[in-house]
């Protein structure tokens, strides 16, 4: 049975375990909200091969800056699919999608894609 002696050292443990445990939480492929107002919603997005972005649509154009390019898979959940390919350090512009369709991007590559996606709320006028 642990002691007071051996308290420090289970606190430590403990704290390396939770650490460790963040950490993985933090990997794969997720969404980081960055910023959002009544005008603009912007998040980092992180695709890591083979883990997909689940299903989703944008009901709003946007602009994609690529921290990290590559070629990704956009595919519709009717199946078709295209490649898009983001070079590191470009921008590019996307309307929203047309209603009622969805999609998942799939990272194909061997290193992880990452975007930082500026989302219009509102439409020009």
């Amino acid at each position: 049975m642990p002691t007071m002696r051996d308290l420090p050292y289970l606190i430590s443990a403990l704290s390396i375990v939770t650490i460790l445990a963040l950490a993985q939480q933090q990997t794969g492929t997720r969404r980081i909200p960055q910023f959002e107002n009544d005008d603009v919603r912007v998040w980092k997005s992180i695709i890591t091969p083979r883990q997909p972005l689940s299903m989703h649509r944008h009901d709003h154009p946007r602009a994609i800056i690529a921290l990290a390019g590559g070629s990704l898979r956009v595919v519709k959940q009717s199946g078709k699919s295209q490649t898009v390919t983001w070079e590191t350090g470009s921008a590019y512009w996307l309307p929203a999608d047309p209603p009622g369709e969805i999609h998942a991007d799939v990272n194909e590559g061997e290193r992880s894609i990452e975007v930082m996606v500026v989302e219009l709320k509102k439409s020009s006028q």
